[in-house]
C-alpha cells in the first residue's frame, strides 16, 4: 500500500451502534472474592478532580457529566487537597455554612464542604493486594465512611500516591447486598473531629 494513499471510508446508514467497553465492575462478587476487584484502579481508570475554588453547582455537573459521586480537589496536579461527594453537596455541611456566612448556594465553593487530605482515611495497596471483599466491608464499617482510598508507597523519599477508590455503593452492587449504613457524608464526619 502507497504511504501516502487515503484509507477507503464511506457514509453510515441508519441503525450503526457504539462499541462501549464492559465496565470493569461488571463481575458479580462473593466476601471471599479478592479486594482488588471492588476496587477503582487509578492506573486503569482517570480519576475525576475539581478545583477547589469552584462552585458546588459546578462540582455536581462534574460529577454528572463524569458519572461519578466522588471528585478528587487538586489544585496542581498531581497534588491531592482533599475529596468532594454527592452527600457533601447537599449535606449538612452546606446549609450549615449558608447560615453562617449569609451566603446563596452559589457562592459556596468546593474548598469550603470538602473533606481536606488530612481527615481521609486510607489503607495500603499491598494490604488490600492480599486481602478478600469481606475485609473491605469490615473496614469500611469500622471507618464509617462510604469511600476509602488505596495509596501505594512511591519512589525512596517521595510521598505516598493514591493509586485507587473504594465505594462503599460498588462495593454494594458487586455483592449484591447492602452494608450497614454510615454516618452522613465523608466532610460531615471530619469537620465534627475537628
Amino acid at each position: 500500500m502507497d504511504s501516502q494513499a487515503p484509507l477507503p471510508s464511506f457514509l453510515l446508514s441508519p441503525g450503526v451502534s457504539m462499541i462501549q467497553a464492559a465496565p470493569w465492575h461488571a463481575q458479580p462478587v462473593t466476601l471471599r472474592s479478592p479486594a482488588l476487584t471492588v476496587m477503582t484502579d487509578l492506573t486503569k481508570v482517570k480519576a475525576a478532580t475539581i478545583r477547589p475554588e469552584l462552585t458546588l453547582h459546578q462540582a455536581e455537573q462534574t460529577m454528572i457529566y463524569q458519572g461519578v459521586r466522588l471528585l478528587f480537589v487538586v489544585s496542581e496536579m498531581p497534588a491531592l487537597e482533599g475529596l468532594i461527594t454527592t452527600t457533601d453537596l447537599s449535606g449538612e455541611r452546606p446549609m450549615s455554612l449558608l447560615h453562617q456566612r449569609n451566603q446563596r448556594y452559589d457562592e459556596l465553593r468546593v474548598a469550603d464542604v470538602m473533606t481536606p487530605l488530612r481527615m481521609l482515611e486510607a489503607i495500603e495497596f499491598d494490604s488490600i493486594a492480599g486481602a478478600i471483599v469481606g475485609n473491605v466491608v469490615a473496614t469500611l464499617k469500622r471507618a464509617g465512611r462510604n469511600h476509602l482510598l488505596v495509596v501505594q508507597a512511591a519512589a525512596h523519599g517521595e510521598p505516598r500516591r493514591v493509586r485507587g477508590v473504594i465505594s462503599r455503593a460498588q462495593v454494594e452492587r458487586q455483592l449484591g447486598t447492602q452494608i450497614a449504613p454510615v454516618p452522613s457524608s465523608y466532610s460531615e464526619m471530619g469537620h465534627a473531629r475537628l
